[in-house]
């Protein structure tokens, strides 16, 4: 079971953020990280180069931040503004810890920074994962990762 219940996380003095939305060609997970591909959104892969977008969960269909977007449902995919925080997907395994810098793995969940990699977001919470199951980490996104965009 996951520690938040929804991907934006505020701040609510902000304005819902900017949201895409698009056909996905497989099943995708909310707090996920998305590009686009052709007219449709794709799992973003390993310490991508694209634009990130944050899968949000399908609260059209009241499903969960757990509840997986079924292959070719339309997607909703958040921008990322530095000011507003995200609850992003992280691997069982994972020790994230304040300020860690973050990019995308194969499968779009979030993990630590390695030396060379593009740093999408920074984490704004400690956690580490020995949960079993991927969790939620409350980040924002890095400046780098907008200039990209």
């Amino acid at each position: 079971m996951a520690r938040y219940n929804k991907i934006f996380a505020g701040p609510v003095s902000e304005n819902l953020p900017q949201v895409q939305e698009r056909l996905c060609a497989a099943a995708i997970l909310p707090g996920t990280a998305l590009v686009e591909s052709g007219s449709s959104f794709a799992q973003a892969g390993a310490a991508s180069n694209a634009k990130i977008y944050i899968a949000q969960e399908n609260y059209l269909a009241m499903k969960g931040v757990d509840d997986a977007w079924s292959a070719n449902d339309r997607i909703i995919g958040m921008e990322m503004l530095d000011e507003q925080f995200f609850n992003v997907r992280v691997p069982t395994g994972t020790n994230v810890t304040r300020g860690a810098a973050l990019t995308t793995n194969a499968a779009g969940k979030f993990v630590l920074t390695a030396t060379g990699n593009r740093i999408v977001a920074f984490a704004e919470e400690a956690f580490n994962n020995t949960s079993g199951a991927d969790q939620l980490v409350r980040a924002r996104a890095a400046k780098s990762a907008l200039a990209s965009a």
